[in-house]
C-alpha cells in the first residue's frame, strides 16, 4: 500500500467526501425516523443488512420481528457503545461490521462502518496497532476506532460516516494487490 500522505488528518483534510452516495444518501433518508421512533422494524433491519453484506440473507431473515423489535429498541436506548455492538451482533448473521453498518445508517453523524479498507488504512499510519489485515473484528477493536474516527470527524468538522467513506475510498484508490491477500 503506498503511503502518499503523512498522516491521516493530511490525508482527511485533502480528500475529506461531504457527499453521501445516492443510493446510501436514499436508505438513510427512509431510515431517518428510526432514532426517533426507538426501534427498527424486520423490514428495516434487512435493508440496512443486505446494504452491507448480502451473503448471510437467510440468517438475517431467521430472526423474529419481535427479536429485531427488541434488541433495537436497548440498542437504541442504551449511552454504552459496547453494549450496543453487543446486542446487535446477538441478532443471527449480524457481524461487527454488519452491526456498525447499522448504526451508521441510523445516525451516519455519530457512526462509521468498520471494514477491513478502513481498518488497514488506519494501521498503515499507525492510528491503530492491531489486527493488522483488518479481519475479524473485536468489539473492543470496533470501539478504538470508532473513537479514532470519532476524533478525526471532530477535528475536520465533519461526520463520521464522512472520516470513514474518505478512508474507504482513498483506500480503494491506493491498494495494491488483493484486498485479503
Amino acid at each position: 500500500m503506498k503511503k502518499g500522505y503523512s498522516n491521516i488528518q493530511e490525508l482527511l483534510k485533502n480528500e475529506l467526501l461531504r457527499d453521501e452516495d445516492e443510493t446510501t444518501r436514499v436508505l438513510i433518508e427512509k431510515l431517518g425516523g428510526v432514532r426517533k421512533r426507538g426501534y427498527f422494524t424486520k423490514n428495516e433491519f434487512l435493508k440496512m443488512c443486505r446494504w452491507k453484506s448480502p451473503r448471510p440473507l437467510r440468517h438475517y431473515k431467521s430472526n423474529s420481528e419481535d427479536q429485531i423489535r427488541i434488541i433495537s429498541k436497548n440498542v437504541l436506548s442504551t449511552k454504552f457503545e459496547i453494549r450496543r455492538i453487543s446486542l446487535l451482533t446477538s441478532l443471527k448473521g449480524v457481524s461487527i461490521p454488519v452491526a456498525s453498518a447499522i448504526l451508521t445508517l441510523t445516525d451516519p453523524a455519530r457512526y462509521g462502518v468498520i471494514d477491513i479498507r478502513v481498518w488497514q488504512l488506519l494501521h498503515h499510519y499507525g492510528s491503530v496497532k492491531t489486527n493488522p489485515k483488518g479481519r475479524k473484528f473485536s468489539a473492543s477493536e470496533w470501539y478504538t476506532y470508532l473513537m479514532k474516527i470519532r476524533y478525526y470527524a471532530k477535528k475536520l468538522s465533519a461526520t463520521t460516516r464522512q472520516v470513514e467513506r474518505t478512508l474507504f475510498t482513498h483506500h480503494k484508490k491506493i491498494q495494491e494487490g488483493t484486498l485479503y491477500g
